[in-house]
């Protein structure tokens, strides 16, 4: 019998050890997958440990930023479209050299918020007076952002830019290699093939900048949602580490950044605002946590029943086991004392015998 349960248990081990080597040869989109339908395999998954699930984390972001950036890529070559029309239809001539910026225009030049997609937009050349300059920015200000474009330098105001930012032509253009620019130029830029290399320029620098600022949006809200995880796991009494908290977090927020993904998607054809997004995709992502906790509790469950079906078993065989050696033990006795009985039987009739033969061999009187 223990030779049995010996067998048993090295199957056993050979099953689940097999089954741990599984997870770690699968791929990233079939990870993807399990995160998303086979929620009863997050234990597994967060087994694998904290630098599975911070690869994970990083992939799935760098997929997002892809996608965000191929957005934002598309709009900007939509607006360069837009703005090469309106520059080459309806903006007057003007010229750049050694950091000075001159557009022939006696007027001002102004392009309301309603008519732009970068906001108001003010452009004079003319003017130094920083009086006026001010004027321009309150403005743009009031207008909700926009763009002020003077002789030596641009000034930018963006809702996602705390203040106003400004950056002169000389600095930035140098850097470049411009010196020297006019109307004709900038159009036969923006029409030839060179353009591609300012697209890949342009992609690189948001992807960079979108892959970090979302790695660390994503990763503190795996970190939140880890202490929800903890605290739910107190609460259902179930005894777990945090690191296994955390890594079920982060496979736990896949769909809402799948969601999330779809939702800029769609939004660069389709501009729209969708309220309490940022609610569901916490939720989502709490949903999908509990969720496996609650199944890990099932299943710790299950096993302390199998555990108590099996100590139930046991203590029955060894009730049997007992009751058996008792009755055998009684059976020993019982024939130890029928055996003893014979004995002495035995030799009492030996003892009588002895004594009639004593008795009969005696000689007797005449």
């Amino acid at each position: 019998m223990d030779e049995e349960n010996t067998k048993v248990e090295n199957s056993n081990n050979q099953k689940e050890n097999k089954n741990d080597e599984n997870p770690k040869k699968d791929g990233f989109f079939k990870n993807v997958w399990m995160s998303i339908t086979k929620i009863e395999k997050y234990p597994d998954m967060a087994a694998r440990g904290v630098g599975k699930a911070i690869s994970y984390l990083a992939k799935i972001v760098a997929i997002f930023a892809i996608i965000l950036c191929l957005g934002m890529l598309y709009q900007t070559h939509n607006l360069l479209k837009q703005g090469i029309d309106y520059l080459q239809n309806n903006f007057p001539d003007f010229s750049y050299k050694d950091g000075i910026l001159d557009v022939s225009s006696d007027k001002v030049v102004q392009i309301s918020a309603e008519d732009s997609v970068i906001g108001e937009v003010i452009v004079d050349t003319k003017t130094e007076d920083e009086a006026q300059i001010n004027q321009y920015t309150t403005q743009v200000e009031n207008a909700g952002g926009g763009i002020i474009v003077l002789k030596d330098r641009v000034i930018i105001k963006n809702a996602s830019v705390a203040g106003i930012v400004s950056y002169q032509y000389k600095d930035t253009l140098e850097s470049m290699g411009i010196t020297e620019l006019n109307k004709q130029d900038v159009i036969n830029y923006a029409n030839s093939s060179s353009i591609i290399s300012l697209y890949v320029s342009v992609f690189i620098t948001m992807f960079v900048y979108a892959f970090i600022i979302y790695f660390i949006t994503t990763l503190s809200n795996a970190i939140l949602l880890s202490f929800f995880g903890f605290i739910t796991t107190w609460l259902a009494r179930i005894k777990m580490r945090y690191v296994a908290i955390f890594n079920m977090s982060v496979y736990a927020l896949t769909l809402s950044v799948i969601l999330n993904m779809l939702y800029i998607a769609v939004n660069i054809f389709i501009p729209f605002t969708m309220e309490y997004f940022q609610v569901m995709y916490v939720a989502v992502a709490a949903i999908y946590l509990v969720a496996a906790i609650m199944i890990l509790k099932t299943d710790f469950m299950k096993k302390q029943i199998e555990l108590m079906k099996i100590a139930e078993a046991q203590e029955m065989v060894k009730k049997e086991l007992e009751e058996r050696e008792r009755k055998q033990k009684e059976e020993k006795e019982r024939e130890d004392r029928r055996r003893k009985d014979k004995e002495e039987e035995e030799k009492k009739k030996k003892e009588q015998g002895q004594e009639e033969n004593d008795t009969g061999g005696e000689p007797q009187g005449v």
